[in-house]
C-alpha cells in the first residue's frame, strides 16, 4: 500500500503514453492531411522494416552504443587505476575528470562542434596543423566519428566512477598477499582486480548502453543527422519523421520497435548481471 501511489504515478506517466503510441502506430496519420487518419493495422511496421534508411540509422545506433560504451569503459578503467592511489592534488584531478559528465548534452555538442571540430578555428584542426596536416571539416566529413568522440568524452567519467568504486571496495589484504607471493602488478590486475571489477563493468556497460542508445542532443547540435541521414540514429530519425515529416503513424511504429528492442536487451543484460551477483555471493 505505501508503494501504491508511486506505482499509479509511474503507470500514468509511462504506460498510458506507451499504449497511445501503440494505437497511433496502427494508424496512417499525417498531420498535414487530417483525412489520412485511418486504421491500417501492421502496415506501418511492414513499411519501416522495408525502409532502407531505418536499417541504416539502426546500424548507426548500434555503432554509437557499442563504440561509446567500449571506448568509455576502457578509458574509465585506465583513469580509475590512476586515481586509485594517493598523490598531490588527487581531489582536484578527480573533480576535473568528473566534470564532462556533469555538462548538459546540448552544451557538450556545442562545445565539440564549435570549439573542437570547427574547420576554421577549432582546437583539433589547430593541433593537427602544427604537423602540416590540412584542416578537416570533421562534422561533415566524419560525422559519426565526431558524435562518437563527444559521447565518449561525456560518458568516460561515469565509467570511471563505477570502476573506481569497485577498486576501492577490493580487499587490500588480498592485494598484499599477492604482492608477498611475488605476483607482478600485471598478473595481479588480470587475475585478481579484473575479476573483482566484473560486476561493476557489467553494470556500467548496461547503464551506458541504455542511455547512449537514446542519444539525441549531440546529433541534433553537431550534425543534424547529416549529411542526409548519414549520422542519424533511431531517436533522431523518429524525430525527423514525426516533427519534420509529420508522419505520426510510422514514427510511432518506430518508437514501439525501439522500446521493445531496448526492453528485451536490457532484460537479458539484467539477468546476466543478477546471475553474476548471485554466483559471486555464493
Amino acid at each position: 500500500m505505501p508503494l501504491l501511489p508511486a506505482l499509479i504515478f509511474t503507470i500514468i506517466l509511462t504506460q498510458i503514453p506507451f499504449l497511445l503510441t501503440i494505437w497511433y502506430s496502427l494508424r496512417s496519420w499525417n498531420l498535414l492531411n487530417p483525412a489520412s487518419d485511418v486504421f491500417v493495422g501492421l502496415q506501418n511496421y511492414a513499411a519501416i522494416f522495408t525502409d532502407r534508411t531505418f536499417r541504416q540509422v539502426a546500424v548507426n545506433s548500434v555503432l554509437y552504443t557499442l563504440g561509446c560504451v567500449a571506448f568509455a569503459m576502457l578509458l574509465g578503467i585506465g583513469l580509475a587505476l590512476l586515481l586509485d592511489r594517493k598523490f598531490l592534488g588527487q581531489g582536484v584531478v578527480r573533480t576535473l575528470l568528473i566534470t564532462p559528465f556533469l555538462i548538459m548534452p546540448v552544451v557538450s555538442g556545442v562545445l565539440w562542434s564549435i570549439s573542437m571540430f570547427n574547420p576554421t578555428y577549432g582546437l583539433v584542426n589547430w593541433f593537427i596543423g602544427l604537423f602540416g596536416i590540412p584542416a578537416v571539416a570533421w562534422t561533415s566529413q566524419y560525422p559519426i566519428l565526431s558524435v562518437l568522440t563527444a559521447l565518449v568524452w561525456q560518458w568516460t567519467p561515469f565509467m570511471m566512477l563505477l570502476v573506481l568504486a569497485g577498486l576501492q571496495s577490493q580487499p587490500k589484504d588480498v592485494l598484499e598477499a599477492a604482492q608477498v607471493d611475488g605476483a607482478s602488478p600485471l598478473n595481479t590486475f588480470f587475475y585478481l582486480t579484473l575479476p573483482h571489477l566484473r560486476r561493476y563493468i557489467e553494470l556500467g556497460v548496461l547503464l551506458g548502453a541504455i542511455y547512449v542508445v537514446n542519444t539525441f542532443d549531440q546529433i541534433y547540435v553537431m550534425t543534424a543527422g547529416g549529411p542526409g541521414t548519414q549520422s542519424a540514429n533511431l531517436p533522431y530519425y523518429i524525430y525527423q519523421r514525426a516533427f519534420l515529416g509529420f508522419d505520426v503513424g510510422e514514427a510511432a511504429a518506430m518508437g514501439v520497435v525501439v522500446v521493445v528492442a531496448t526492453i528485451i536487451i536490457a532484460t537479458i543484460a539484467l539477468r546476466l548481471i543478477f546471475k553474476s551477483f548471485m554466483s559471486t555471493e555464493q
